[in-house]
């Protein structure tokens, strides 16, 4: 009886599936003013996704996971040193594509027209015209590379009272611009916490996350080289060279060819440095001299943008001073 009645259900649900399949054809029947209140519904193309068909094309999926991100505490970097009158010093590699990635991530929606401090307070100006975007220190990746550049100063920063700042993120565009600045401060920060101390700039970090641009080099008009003019009239020294990907035939990256490789600094013109903007290298200079006054020789500027669009991260690392 039990197996007649399973049987006798089964029965009753298919036809009640064929049924509700051939509803919409009723009014093309032998008898069609039967059904004429019956609309022209149109059967799907494509196969019905049913709960119990797992591999139905028509299933939804759940959207992986994103993977977290983790700092690989394992990597390297390679330095050169550039001028010592200031104190510059070029950084290979300072950052994975993995940081440049997510840090890019984090401050996308966060970019703002860049401002600067004049007369105690923060202004736009035509003297900088790109746009900005601060990073927070809790994050992950922000974490990574702030740990990454405090090794790297060593000494210079006192555990515990030292720190490294809030990062910052600018981009250029075409033409945009940063004329001739300095990072440090003119009169010392007041730190705004309990501690009854001011604070300045004792150094700066420029890392590249993007270069696919052209123009748009880091200009110190006062950096010397390390070694005098040759007599010979050689030219300095210019670091690494690194080819420019660019359109074209015959190079192992379909539709594209390695143009002439290019210095990753170069002597003005006008005299001083120039660096070109290379992504996952970085420039570190020094802003302040022992007595806690600024490094004029540390004035700089962007140079505008000819072309494309370029990205860095800005660190500026803080000494405080206790209130006299």
């Amino acid at each position: 009886m039990a197996g007649q009645g399973i049987a006798k259900s089964v029965g009753i649900w298919a036809g009640g599936l064929l049924l509700g399949l051939s509803f919409p054809y009723l009014p093309k029947i032998a008898a069609p003013d039967l059904a004429t209140f019956i609309g022209d519904f149109p059967i799907p193309d494509y196969p019905f996704a049913l709960p119990f068909l797992r591999n139905s094309p028509n299933a939804t999926t759940s959207t992986p996971e994103e993977v977290p991100f983790v700092c690989d505490t394992t990597h390297t970097y390679r330095t050169e040193l550039v001028s010592l009158d200031p104190l510059i010093i070029y950084i290979h590699d300072l950052l994975t594509q993995t940081e440049i990635d997510a840090l890019l991530k984090t401050a996308e929606p966060k970019f703002v027209r860049s401002q600067v401090s004049k007369y105690g307070r923060q202004q736009a100006t035509s003297d900088r015209t790109s746009s900005s975007a601060g990073l927070p220190r809790t994050d992950p990746a922000v974490m990574c590379v702030l740990n990454r550049t405090r090794t790297f100063m060593g000494t210079m920063l006192r555990d515990g009272w030292d720190e490294m700042g809030p990062p910052q993120l600018v981009r250029y565009g075409e033409g945009e611009k940063f004329n001739m600045h300095h990072d440090w401060y003119n009169v010392p920060q007041q730190s705004g916490d309990d501690r009854l101390r001011k604070w300045n700039r004792v150094a700066s970090f420029f890392a590249i996350l993007e270069d696919a641009c052209t123009g748009g080099e880091t200009y110190f008009p006062f950096a010397k080289p390390i070694t005098l003019p040759s007599p010979n009239g050689e030219r300095m020294w210019g670091g690494d060279v690194k080819p420019v990907v660019t359109a074209g035939e015959g190079s192992e990256v379909e539709g594209a060819e390695v143009a002439a490789a290019q210095p990753l600094w170069r002597e003005h013109e006008d005299g001083g440095l120039a660096f070109r903007p290379v992504a996952s290298n970085a420039i570190f200079w020094v802003n302040l001299h022992p007595n806690a006054t600024g490094d004029v020789r540390t004035h700089h500027a962007g140079l505008p943008l000819k072309s494309g669009r370029k990205t860095a991260m800005n660190i500026w690392p803080r000494q405080y001073y206790a209130y006299e």
